[in-house]
């Protein structure tokens, strides 16, 4: 996984969470007081869920730890966690970009730091490439996702560039070089930020849910900026 990372910017593992953690977060994303995006009655997104007991028990699971201390140390922690659901009511394309912004908890104007904004009550900036190139980003699949329900697409290789602009995306993604990522129900996928991903409107639209959880080595961002939430 850390060679895949590396060279190709994702990796996948088949199996990370089992058929009772993946109830248990279904059941929490249902039930849970978070901020939510919907639409028809329907929640398709949702942030700040990093303090769900569900969400923390996935994102220190020690089978998750065995998978990410090779990629970022023994000592690291989850900085943001978000939720995502491609449903009928919510079938729409997520255009190519790059993952650039975190959660933090004070704006501290920092060389380098920049476009920062409020997302649901909670602080964001976009931090300097070097910062982003050392996290890695884990999608954990709570449904099967197949090539007909808008499968997240990426371009193998294309986080080697740094933070790119508007025309250098449309560039590097005019090419076919993307390829679909498929996963069953447990399966997770690892990218980095940088890597360009997006996704189309699903064909055949049903639950494509996805625990999307960011993590980071401890002590990765520089004084006096802390992380808004970590575990």
């Amino acid at each position: 996984m850390r060679t895949a990372l590396e060279q190709d910017g994702f990796a996948l593992a088949p199996s990370v969470a089992t058929h009772d953690e993946i109830a248990a977060l279904i059941m929490a994303f249902e039930r849970a007081d978070v901020a939510r995006s919907e639409r028809g009655g329907q929640t398709f997104g949702a942030r700040n869920i990093l303090d769900l007991p569900a969400v923390r028990a996935t994102a220190t699971s020690p089978v998750l730890a065995e998978l990410l201390q090779p990629l970022l140390g023994p000592d690291y922690c989850a900085v943001r966690g978000l939720f995502f659901d491609k449903a009928e009511g919510a079938n729409w394309p997520v255009l190519w970009h790059q993952d650039l912004s975190l959660a933090v908890k004070d704006r501290h104007d920092l060389l380098g730091w920049n476009n920062w904004s409020v997302k649901r009550g909670v602080l964001h900036v976009q931090p300097p490439a070097a910062i982003l190139e050392r996290m890695v980003t884990m999608r954990l699949h709570l449904d099967d996702c197949d090539a007909d329900n808008g499968p997240l697409r990426v371009i193998a290789g294309s986080h080697t560039s740094g933070a790119l602009s508007r025309e250098a995306i449309q560039s590097r993604t005019t090419k076919g070089e993307d390829q679909a990522i498929l996963a069953s129900t447990g399966g997770a996928l690892f990218m980095r930020p940088l890597i360009l991903h997006a996704s189309s409107p699903a064909m055949r639209p049903r639950h494509r849910r996805v625990l999307h959880l960011e993590f980071a080595p401890r002590g990765l961002l520089p004084e006096p900026l802390n992380w808004a939430v970590t575990i």
